[in-house]
Protein backbone atom coordinates (compact mmCIF):
# COMPACT_ATOMS: atom_id res chain seq x y z
CA UNK A 1 0.00 0.00 0.00
CA UNK A 2 3.12 2.49 0.52
CA UNK A 3 4.20 2.22 -3.05
CA UNK A 4 0.78 2.53 -4.01
CA UNK A 5 -0.03 5.58 -2.14
CA UNK A 6 3.20 7.23 -2.96
CA UNK A 7 2.46 6.84 -6.79
CA UNK A 8 -1.28 8.44 -6.19
CA UNK A 9 0.15 11.15 -4.28
CA UNK A 10 2.53 12.32 -6.81
CA UNK A 11 -0.72 12.68 -9.40
CA UNK A 12 -1.95 15.82 -10.42
CA UNK A 13 -5.23 17.08 -9.06
CA UNK A 14 -7.40 18.08 -12.26
CA UNK A 15 -7.90 16.33 -15.71
CA UNK A 16 -4.22 14.96 -17.76
CA UNK A 17 -3.25 12.12 -19.72
CA UNK A 18 -1.20 9.31 -18.77
CA UNK A 19 -0.10 5.96 -20.22
CA UNK A 20 -0.20 2.73 -18.50
CA UNK A 21 0.15 -1.17 -19.80
CA UNK A 22 0.80 0.57 -23.38
CA UNK A 23 -2.84 2.36 -23.16
CA UNK A 24 -3.14 6.09 -23.15
CA UNK A 25 -5.97 7.27 -21.05
CA UNK A 26 -7.52 10.63 -19.61
CA UNK A 27 -7.77 10.54 -16.14
CA UNK A 28 -8.91 13.20 -14.07
CA UNK A 29 -8.04 13.13 -9.94
CA UNK A 30 -10.41 15.10 -7.43
CA UNK A 31 -9.70 15.54 -3.42
CA UNK A 32 -12.96 15.92 -1.44
CA UNK A 33 -13.54 17.05 2.13
CA UNK A 34 -10.10 18.77 2.60
CA UNK A 35 -7.97 16.01 0.89
CA UNK A 36 -9.97 13.12 3.50
CA UNK A 37 -10.92 11.29 0.61
CA UNK A 38 -9.70 11.13 -2.94
CA UNK A 39 -11.08 10.22 -6.70
CA UNK A 40 -9.37 8.98 -9.62
CA UNK A 41 -11.11 7.90 -12.62
CA UNK A 42 -8.81 6.84 -16.07
CA UNK A 43 -10.61 6.25 -19.47
CA UNK A 44 -8.87 4.57 -22.47
CA UNK A 45 -8.60 6.57 -25.03
CA UNK A 46 -9.47 4.62 -28.20
CA UNK A 47 -10.83 1.56 -25.93
CA UNK A 48 -12.91 0.21 -23.60
CA UNK A 49 -10.65 0.45 -20.25
CA UNK A 50 -11.69 2.46 -17.44
CA UNK A 51 -10.37 2.48 -13.74
CA UNK A 52 -12.13 4.07 -11.09
CA UNK A 53 -11.34 4.18 -7.19
CA UNK A 54 -11.60 6.46 -4.12
CA UNK A 55 -8.79 6.64 -1.39
CA UNK A 56 -10.16 7.55 2.04
CA UNK A 57 -7.21 9.11 4.46
CA UNK A 58 -8.42 8.03 7.82
CA UNK A 59 -6.85 8.53 11.25
CA UNK A 60 -6.44 4.53 11.56
CA UNK A 61 -4.75 4.91 7.97
CA UNK A 62 -5.71 5.44 4.25
CA UNK A 63 -8.13 3.15 2.72
CA UNK A 64 -8.08 1.93 -1.02
CA UNK A 65 -12.41 1.47 -2.37
CA UNK A 66 -12.09 0.55 -6.04
CA UNK A 67 -15.42 1.13 -7.44
CA UNK A 68 -16.57 -2.28 -8.80
CA UNK A 69 -13.46 -3.75 -9.91
CA UNK A 70 -10.61 -5.73 -7.98
CA UNK A 71 -8.18 -3.96 -6.38
CA UNK A 72 -5.31 -5.07 -7.41
CA UNK A 73 -6.28 -3.72 -10.86
CA UNK A 74 -6.28 -0.29 -9.96
CA UNK A 75 -2.82 -0.48 -7.72
CA UNK A 76 -1.41 -2.17 -10.90
CA UNK A 77 -2.43 0.88 -13.00
CA UNK A 78 -1.61 3.74 -10.65
CA UNK A 79 1.85 1.73 -10.23
CA UNK A 80 2.45 1.70 -14.08
CA UNK A 81 0.82 4.85 -14.63
CA UNK A 82 2.68 8.00 -16.13
CA UNK A 83 2.12 11.25 -17.07
CA UNK A 84 2.17 12.46 -20.85
CA UNK A 85 1.17 15.51 -22.64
Amino acid sequence: MKAFLAAFDALPLGTFYGLAHGRRYVITRQDFAGGAAQKLLAEEMGGSDYISLNVYRLTSGARLKPCEMPEDKVVRFVLALTITS
